[in-house]
């Protein structure tokens, strides 16, 4: 058992003002193994004082010293990889393989782009005699979440310093010492004091806070539509810019001239992958109805071939636990109501998979014969449960895959040309075309209650900026 007691505030690491602490636990064991401390009002008012102090200063730095930081950044995290893949390991469930393949590099990868990006942007632009000036927003508070912890931490701190923000982060609570780890690698790089501070904390008492707080100018949230909707309510009556992303139940259209063993074996290892907890996972296929009971025995070898093992143990392609109790829960719940709704169950159902007594691990579960109005066709479940949908006409598919009042992101298996025209139909804000990977550069964000602005890339990084228009600028 570890204590990760302090704050990083203002360059230091501070006692927390009301002692109160909380217990993390290994989803694999459901032990604690590290003790943090619980922020309140007190910490979050010291925090987003040395951002707001900090800012006049940063704000005004060079380009390339930003970029060099950057640079410094993601140079720290690939020296901390080991470090930061146990601890998100340890906290969250992930297996080893995925931690070092995917959870980490992710956040690297952002920090890598974002310079780029920084590095070539344009921040004023004549357009007449009227100049169109870029300017970093001001203070910003994050609030991230714990099934992709530093990437999720990354893509918001990345772009906010490339701008010239200054920043207070509230990591979740089930998934705190990565960041703590994160704060350490932007000490050693030299980001100045006041410029990024952490506390930790839950929601109620630092998350809410923080959302409310009026000389913070943005907030950054990520997290479940709930919560998002809590978020955006604290922050209204001070008007500061609110950017979301929050829950998804993204489409997966397999055409019926789509390569089937391909389309359908792919769609499930995808969904099957981080344990099902990514809010854009492809977590509804929808498979032409003569075609049903074919992908339903490519579906069940699929998920009967993903193996569950101990995280530290995962061979490549095996999932780990669900993170915490409570959604480990939501997820059997949703299992057993798929169940009782009349779905066929193909592979899975409730309970641990064998082998296993403790912990939170879940059984890949795959439904068929599902329809668009039950509930595990409607409902955000995050865990690791793929729906089948059979659809009549492909207008059928599409029409069906945009009944939701989500639109994260979506999939289209099939020829190029088709698959693309069929892209440009839904309604969500990333399309992955035929099992394309992961593009840093690409904005990423939804439609509906699936959020609003962007991450990610150029777009991404102008969440941060504010636009200037000086008129008169130039002699006409």
């Amino acid at each position: 058992m570890k204590d990760y007691l302090k704050f990083y505030i203002n360059g230091e690491w501070v006692d927390p003002v009301e002692p109160r602490t909380l217990d993390v636990e290994n989803p694999a064991t459901e032990e604690p193994f590290a003790r943090i401390s619980l922020g309140s009002k007190a910490d979050v008012d010291k925090a987003v004082a040395a951002a707001k102090a900090a800012f006049p200063s940063f704000s005004q730095t060079s380009v390339e010293y930003r970029a060099d930081l950057l640079d410094k950044i993601t140079a720290g995290i690939q020296k901390r990889i080991p470090d930061l893949a146990s601890a998100i390991s340890d906290e969250m469930g992930a297996p080893m393989w995925l931690a070092n393949a995917a959870q980490v590099p992710a956040g690297m990868g952002h920090f890598a782009t974002t310079a780029a990006i920084l590095r070539s942007y344009e921040w004023e632009e004549l357009k007449g005699t009227t100049l169109l000036r870029k300017e970093a927003i001001g203070v910003c508070g994050f609030i991230t979440p714990w099934n992709w912890p530093l990437n999720q931490i990354a893509c918001k701190v990345a772009p906010a310093l490339a701008a010239g923000c200054t920043m207070v982060l509230k990591p979740s609570e089930i998934a705190p010492l990565d960041a703590l780890i994160f704060a350490e690698i932007l000490h050693e790089a030299g980001v100045p004091k006041g410029v990024f501070n952490l506390v930790n904390g839950d929601g109620p008492n630092v998350g809410a806070v923080l959302s409310a707080h009026p000389d913070v100018d943005m907030m950054s949230f990520t997290g479940s539509t709930r919560a998002g909707v809590l978020v955006a309510q604290a922050a209204a009556p001070t008007v500061k810019r609110v950017a979301q992303e929050l829950g998804g139940k993204s489409p997966n259209i397999v055409l019926p001239t789509a390569d089937l063993e391909k389309a359908v074996g792919g769609g499930v290892r995808q969904m099957m992958t981080n344990t099902g907890q990514s809010c854009n996972a492809p977590s509804r296929m929808f498979v032409q109805k003569d075609q049903q009971a074919d992908a339903i025995k490519i579906a069940k070898a699929a998920a009967e071939s993903v193996k569950v093992m101990m995280p530290g143990e995962a061979t490549p392609g095996a999932i780990g636990p669900i993170s915490n109790g409570s959604q480990f829960q939501k997820v059997q719940d949703l299992i057993q109501k798929g169940i009782d709704e009349g779905a066929t169950l193909v592979a899975g159902g409730t309970g641990r998979p064998e082998g296993f007594n403790k912990g939170y691990f879940t059984r890949p579960t795959v439904f068929a014969d599902v329809t668009n109005d039950m509930t595990i066709a409607r409902e955000e479940i995050f865990g690791p449960v793929l729906c089948i949908l059979p659809y009549d006409t492909l207008e059928d598919a599409i029409s069906m895959a945009n009944d939701t009042v989500y639109g994260l992101a979506g999939y289209v298996q099939g020829p190029e040309k088709e698959a693309n025209e069929v892209a440009n139909k839904i309604r969500a804000g990333q399309i992955l075309v035929n099992g394309a990977n992961p593009d840093f550069s690409a904005p990423f964000g939804g439609y509906g209650q699936s959020g609003n602005g962007r991450e990610w890339g150029e777009l991404g990084f102008e969440e941060f900026l504010e636009t200037k228009a000086v008129i008169g600028y130039k002699a006409a």
